[in-house]
């Protein structure tokens, strides 16, 4: 095992601190959860205003995302990313200082902003220091990082506030652990920065001048919006809208069906879990074997529970229909990261990974707009609704990307190292 590990470390150490740090991002997010709406209302913030507040976070990263992916095309990623954690972790702790309604709100946004210059920079280094017949792994450690993150935050910030017997010591656990993140960042990851074309992949077109597969294989995209982004958006809208929709209803329609904070805490454990342990697993199925079926399937079971949810009688039945959703997230996830990154001209790897993230960000707002109306006329129309959506996602995603699609997520198989016979006859 040690030996396997080493191994393990030995390829893929330089973007460990990138791991370690979307995980720390996510950690932070998590942590404060718990505590947040408390420590709001305690300090001023009325109820209508904390849903301003709390909605702060994603709407700047709405616009961060885009705008932060398009510069990290122009400028060095590494210094995107570590100003991002440094500039992240002081609006975590500046709630502490300056209190109220408003300044809450602005330093709210500010964190979402400044998180918003980490994501595109870190996805498109995973994507130029990683050979494209491992892309897909990549992608699901970046998953799970993520989601372990998610997971352990709320842990850790509840242990952090019972050791030190004051909320206000999240604040500081998740600005500190985004300090020591940009550190590994600035000490462990190697410059790479926008590595030129390699020659015979500078684009190609097919008849509608956008991308295409020609005769000899599978060709990048010549422009940023591309079928196969319009469809790799179409499935992460799909995604997200699930999430948005579940953030608003999912406890209430449970709480409706006799479940205690402990089973609705269980449902959200049985989802996380597969993400957290087979993200990595299924980006590594993907490099060998091809993404198409990942993406296919995985919207297709996240819809299709979408329908089954208002169905089931029983809370103890919704943690195992939980674990399927979790399990086809987990495939799906890397799936579509890694069809952004096939998507991308070269050079607009950040650009892409941005508009793919904003997109994400405007399907999981509309959605909790929506599950809001929707869950006061009934709690099961908005699972409906993710049921509705995700279909629609998956078709117009098949539509748009058409047999570009399937092409695009075929393996890529490492190159054969060149033999003295071959030498030879060369």
């Amino acid at each position: 095992m040690i030996r396997r590990f080493r191994a393990w470390l030995a390829g893929w150490g330089p973007v460990v601190p990138l791991l370690v740090a979307e995980s720390t991002i996510w950690i932070g997010f998590g942590a404060l959860l718990p505590i947040l709406p408390i420590y709001y209302v305690q300090h001023g913030v009325d109820l209508p205003t904390l849903g301003i507040v709390v909605a702060a976070w994603p709407a700047a990263r709405l616009v961060g995302e885009p705008v932060f992916g398009w510069l990290a095309d122009r400028v060095p990623r590494r210094a995107m990313m570590i100003a991002g954690l440094l500039l992240t972790s002081v609006f975590t702790v500046l709630p502490l200082f300056i209190t109220g309604p408003v300044p809450f709100i602005v330093l709210r946004a500010l964190q979402g902003l400044t998180s918003a210059m980490y994501d595109p920079a870190a996805r498109a280094y995973l994507v130029d220091a990683n050979p494209p017949e491992r892309q897909g792994e990549a992608f699901g450690l970046y998953g799970s990082a993520q989601t372990g993150g998610f997971m352990l935050g709320p842990a850790i910030g509840g242990l952090a506030a019972g050791l030190a017997g004051a909320s206000e010591a999240v604040f500081w656990v998740a600005g500190g652990a985004l300090v020591v993140s940009a550190l590994l960042v600035w000490l462990r990851v190697p410059a790479l920065d926008h590595p030129p074309a390699p020659a015979g992949d500078a684009g190609g077109a097919d008849g509608d001048g956008e991308d295409g597969i020609p005769a000899a294989g599978w060709v990048r995209p010549t422009r940023v919006i591309n079928a196969l982004l319009a469809a790799a958006i179409c499935f992460n809208v799909g995604l997200y809208f699930a999430g948005g929709s579940y953030e608003v209803v999912w406890s209430l329609y449970l709480t409706s069906l006799g479940a205690d904070i402990g089973l609705i805490g269980l449902t959200f454990f049985s989802f996380g879990l597969p993400p957290l342990l087979l993200s990595p697993f299924m980006g590594r199925f993907i490099d060998r074997q091809g993404g198409f079926l990942a993406l296919v399937v995985g919207v297709a079971v996240v819809a299709a529970c979408g329908f089954v949810y208002p169905l089931v009688p029983a809370v103890w039945w919704m943690v195992a229909i939980g674990l399927v959703e979790g399990t086809a997230f987990a495939a799906v996830s890397p799936a579509i990261y890694l069809l952004a990154a096939r998507a991308a001209p070269v050079g607009r790897t950040s650009t892409v990974q941005g508009l793919l993230g904003g997109a994400g960000t405007v399907g999981n707002v509309v959605a909790a707009l929506a599950a809001g109306q929707l869950a006061a006329l009934a709690l099961t129309l908005p699972f409906y609704a993710v049921g509705v959506a995700g279909a629609v996602a998956l078709l117009a995603g098949l539509l748009l990307g058409r047999r570009r699609l399937y092409d695009a997520m075929q393996p890529r198989p490492a190159p054969l190292p060149a033999t003295p016979v071959a030498e030879a006859g060369a």
